[in-house]
């Protein structure tokens, strides 16, 4: 793990980036108006996901705030989450998706956790 020459060399930057992508397109099934509202919410928190590991990398040499951003994307992963249950609930032709989406973000969760544990006891800066 602490051998990245850049953040995409992370596994957890290539999930999320991976599952962004899916994510993005998953939103753009449901109604037109929905689109604009929870799938405006759910493209913005699996991006966020992403972004935030790109953001911590960048601050890497400071421990904390790598810690802090990589805080931030777990945020959002249960964020997302959130959105995706709302979405296979609200639209039922979605729930098989939806159930394939929750169980990768369930996987990523996991991933950035691990990854943010080992930053908190093994990053050298």
């Amino acid at each position: 793990m602490g051998n990245s020459k850049s953040y995409k060399d992370l596994e957890v930057y290539k999930l999320s980036l991976e599952l962004f992508f899916k994510t993005h397109r998953f939103s753009l099934k449901m109604p037109k108006y929905e689109t604009y509202e929870l799938g405006s919410q759910v493209r913005r928190s699996a991006d966020s996901i992403n972004s935030n590991i790109v953001e911590g990398y960048g601050r890497k040499s400071y421990k904390n705030d790598f810690i802090k951003f990589l805080t931030y994307s777990h945020s959002s992963n249960d964020e997302t989450k959130n959105h995706i249950l709302k979405i296979k609930t609200l639209y039922p032709d979605l729930e098989k998706e939806g159930n394939e989406l929750l169980q990768a973000y369930d996987k990523l969760g996991i991933k950035i956790h691990n990854f943010l544990n080992y930053v908190k006891n093994n990053w050298k800066t």
